[in-house]
């Protein structure tokens, strides 16, 4: 893998534990290792992070070193688990079959300081749902995302709290179209840079799997790499209408090139012992190659 070793994609050793989940709710140790390995990753660094992650309570650990079964708590399963409801979305919005209204959805909260806990759990909750901040307390994003919001403020106990509007107006300081605007509340130049090293990663992945050939550590290696760099190119992009972004998207094209990298993960030998974020993103992927 020497050709290759210039464009690692940087795994965090706890994220590559949890991203070895097989569907089964197991850890095969003995591939994990070998995994880590092709990461750049010591044993000792592996065996660290096990470690912790046992201490915390996220795991339980049967037998010992490479022959160590792992297995996730029920909370950490479900921490780990990606949106499947936003993959879809990200790949409709790439096929046109999510058009923009027209709407801007906002959502004002005004918790007391006594909630401040929960207003802090709060306003994570919006910001990963990819609202952008217009004044204190005010957050706007261009899709519905209401529901979402309204069920992580019953679970926080603050939805009496909370104000939601929709306008079709919506301007900034000088700004006055929908493009203007959008490019003034997000970091649109930032995100499309998360996505275009998601672009030049997934490219190279792509042309080592359809040079073929790879055992079975080098395509679990390219599963959790995919995986892990999607997520950190994907985590900040609030999924903006295409009518909002500057055309051509970066998002698009990388999204693309995953997709098609999938397709060839899916059509190789893979085990049923595969990672469950395999499952999870074979079955999106699948519905945007049979679409």
């Amino acid at each position: 893998m020497d050709e290759w070793s210039h464009d690692k994609v940087e795994v965090p050793t706890r994220v590559l534990v949890e991203s070895m989940v097989r569907a089964d709710a197991t850890v095969d140790a003995g591939e994990l290792y070998s995994v880590a390995a092709a990461l750049g990753m010591t044993d000792q660094q592996v065996r660290l992070c096990i470690k912790r992650m046992v201490a915390d309570g996220q795991f339980t650990q049967e037998g010992r070193g490479r022959r160590a079964i792992l297995q996730p708590t029920e909370d950490t399963r479900r921490s780990i688990e990606p949106d499947v409801e936003f993959l879809r979305y990200m790949y409709q919005q790439d096929r046109g079959a999510a058009p923009w209204d027209g709407n801007w959805h906002l959502v004002a909260f005004a918790v007391p300081e006594k909630a401040r806990i929960a207003r802090d759990s709060l306003r994570d909750t919006i910001v990963h749902l990819g609202g952008a901040p217009i004044q204190g307390g005010l957050y706007v994003s261009a899709n519905h995302w209401e529901p979402r919001i309204e069920d992580a403020a019953i679970q926080l106990d603050v939805l009496d709290h909370l104000t939601f509007f929709t306008t079709s107006e919506l301007r900034t300081g000088r700004t006055d179209t929908p493009t203007e605007v959008a490019a003034r509340l997000w970091p649109l130049d930032a995100i499309a840079a998360g996505h275009q090293r998601l672009t030049d990663v997934a490219q190279r992945r792509l042309d080592r799997l359809r040079g073929g050939g790879l055992t079975h550590t080098e395509l679990l290696t390219i599963t959790i790499e995919l995986a892990a760099e999607f997520t950190r190119a994907m985590s900040p992009d609030p999924l903006l209408p295409a009518e909002l972004l500057p055309q051509p998207w970066s998002g698009t094209q990388a999204r693309t090139l995953v997709a098609d990298c999938w397709s060839h993960l899916l059509r190789t030998n893979t085990p049923a012992a595969s990672p469950r974020l395999f499952r999870t993103y074979s079955d999106v992927i699948r519905e945007v190659t049979d679409g």
